[in-house]
């Protein structure tokens, strides 16, 4: 597992300046006015850092980006990242610097001068998440990352102001190292494994195995996991930081996805390890709420389960019949995580009364090719529901567009054998499988869907992340937690 960069807040201290290894960073705003720091810095280099900020290089810098003097005579360090952001950058802006300071240094030592930084933790928080590196089946894991030291002028309200933060970031490398793990590692019972380990943090973790799924009537998941060797699991998660009604988070929890008999093409399986995304964003939130606990009740509930073609799969034209009793007729075995999601949606607000429903899943790729790699789809029932997560997703630079439902997509859906069909064809495939998960969901209950395909696991670098698993929605449900579910 890999584990969270050490970050340390310190008092400002300018005589430890020129014996600091690795790099050292300074804040300089875009008119060059230097703090007492980068004075002290300009002078350890002999008036270096000035005639930089003299320079044509300076006036082509982007905010939050950094100009690097390399092997700054005077000083022990490597080189020195003087970095373009005003005082009043806001905090989106910090993290970001954060972000392309941690691309640039790699995993040298970092000192910060941070003094007269508005957003200290934004920044380290930006430094925590492009920090990550996936080395767990590598034999050469790489330099181990050194320690980050963020000098502050009050270095105890950065590390308080920090520390929510760095929780949440946690929360977002355990779900980038489960979208991540190869499916023979990652099996059904490692990931249930791996949740029940989140009992140390105080979340209360039930594994219900495939004899219970089968007394609950969850035929339709169930369908989907019958041709793998691997065992079909539900895992519910319950955070109980305060009282009332919870918020239930349900994942898709696919951990590979062959398409079942409605075989997938070779061409880019291997990416399908990836498929159980949306559960691995709920266990990355609950993790996150438990180790910053979190003053809000949040149940997190996955449908793990395995689609393998065998003999004993699922065929195309069999109809199986979910919790809720409605039946369903299977035309692609390739659609298959929608049939997990609705018999988990189900069981989530007849078991746990909740006050809202979302639900995350790597369902479709006709999201991605409606919305790319940039957004999320966001589907709701809920107008003021949606518009909260669409601010939280925002203010957490997380992309997500609103997407429309509809009752004229319903036709589609319509079976002659059944009471409906899994898919719905090609045209407008994004929006008909929400449709079809609206039919599991209760009349007042509010509900979104969030159709994570084309976020969850990307072809390039983001801001935040190497590209690969990106941890895409912890951030952005976290926030949504703390500004309308906490208490107190």
């Amino acid at each position: 597992m890999t584990d969270l960069r050490e970050i340390r807040f310190a008092p400002v201290a300018l005589d430890d300046l020129a014996a600091a290894e690795g790099r050292v960073a300074v804040f300089v705003p875009d008119e060059g006015t230097l703090s007492p720091g980068a004075r002290r810095l300009n002078r350890l280099t002999k008036g270096a850092l000035a005639r930089a900020l003299e320079s044509a290089a300076w006036g082509k810098v982007k905010e939050g980006a950094a100009l690097s003097l390399a092997w700054p005579a005077g000083m022990a360090c490597e080189a020195v990242d003087v970095i373009k952001l005003s005082r009043r950058a806001k905090p989106d802006a910090a993290r970001k610097a954060g972000a392309g300071l941690a691309k640039r240094a790699g995993a040298k030592a970092l000192t910060v001068l941070a003094e007269n930084m508005a957003h200290p933790q934004e920044f380290a928080m930006g430094v925590a998440l492009r920090s990550y590196n996936f080395v767990d089946h590598k034999s050469d894991k790489g330099e181990a990352p050194e320690a980050v030291v963020m000098m502050c002028k009050d270095a105890s309200a950065a590390e308080a102001a920090a520390a929510p933060l760095l929780a949440v970031a946690e929360g977002v490398f355990f779900t980038r190292d489960l979208v991540t793990e190869p499916a023979n590692v990652l099996t059904t019972t490692e990931f249930a494994d791996r949740l029940v380990a989140l009992s140390a943090l105080g979340v209360e973790v039930e594994v219900l195995e495939e004899d219970k799924l089968e007394e609950l009537g969850m035929g339709a998941l169930l369908c989907v996991g019958q041709g793998s060797a691997s065992p079909s699991k539900v895992v519910v998660m319950r955070w109980q930081g305060a009282k009332g009604a919870p918020l239930a988070l349900v994942g898709k929890g696919v951990v590979f996805d062959t398409g079942g008999i409605s075989l997938k093409p070779a061409g880019g399986m291997e990416d399908m390890t990836m498929d159980m995304g949306g559960a691995g964003v709920v266990a990355g939130l609950m993790k996150a709420l438990a180790t910053r606990k979190a003053p809000a009740n949040v149940v997190g509930l996955v449908g793990l389960v395995e689609n393998m073609p065998s003999g004993t799969a699922v065929r195309p034209g069999d109809v199986v019949t979910s919790m809720k009793g409605d039946t369903v007729e299977v035309i692609n075995t390739d659609a298959e995580g929608r049939l997990v999601l609705a018999d988990v949606l189900w069981h989530a607000q007849k078991a746990e009364n909740p006050a809202a429903v979302i639900d995350l899943a790597t369902l479709t790729g006709a999201c991605i090719i409606a919305l790319g790699h940039d957004n999320a789809a966001v589907f709701a029932n809920d107008e003021a529901f949606a518009g909260d997560l669409l601010k939280a997703a925002e203010q957490e630079g997380e992309g997500a567009w609103r997407m429309p439902l509809g009752t004229s997509y319903d036709e589609a859906l319509k079976s002659p054998v059944a009471d409906m069909r899994n898919v719905g064809g090609r045209a407008a495939g994004a929006i008909t499988a929400a449709q079809f998960l609206q039919r599991f969901i209760k009349d007042d209950m509010p509900w979104i869907h969030l159709d994570i395909a084309g976020v969850a696991h990307v072809p390039k670098d983001t801001d935040f992340a190497p590209k690969g698993a990106t941890g895409w929605g912890v951030m952005a449900l976290d926030r949504l937690v703390r500004d309308r579910f906490e208490q107190g």
